[in-house]
């Protein structure tokens, strides 16, 4: 099950092969997602959840407050604990 601030990879559009952070899950099953540079914040893509791969990585609120914030937590290695804690 998704949720916000997980990070998840794009398997299809022109953002594939891309980490994006969940920033919310519409009622119809949708996800609004972004990375900080192509797709900010203030305009998040609409994305079906079939496109996407689900990582076991999780973003707390700090790390989605900006764009630079959120470009900085998808550009660091997956770390053995959740950046949510940081």
């Amino acid at each position: 099950m998704l949720r916000r601030g997980q990070v998840v990879l794009s398997l299809a559009g022109r953002d594939k092969d891309r980490l994006m952070a969940v920033l919310a899950v519409e009622p119809d099953g949708y996800l609004m997602v972004a990375d900080g540079k192509e797709r900010p914040i203030q305009r998040p893509k609409r994305k079906n959840p079939r496109h996407v791969a689900q990582t076991r990585r999780t973003l707390g609120e700090k790390a989605m407050a900006t764009n630079r914030e959120l470009r900085r937590a998808l550009s660091q290695p997956e770390t053995g604990g959740d950046e949510a804690a940081q």
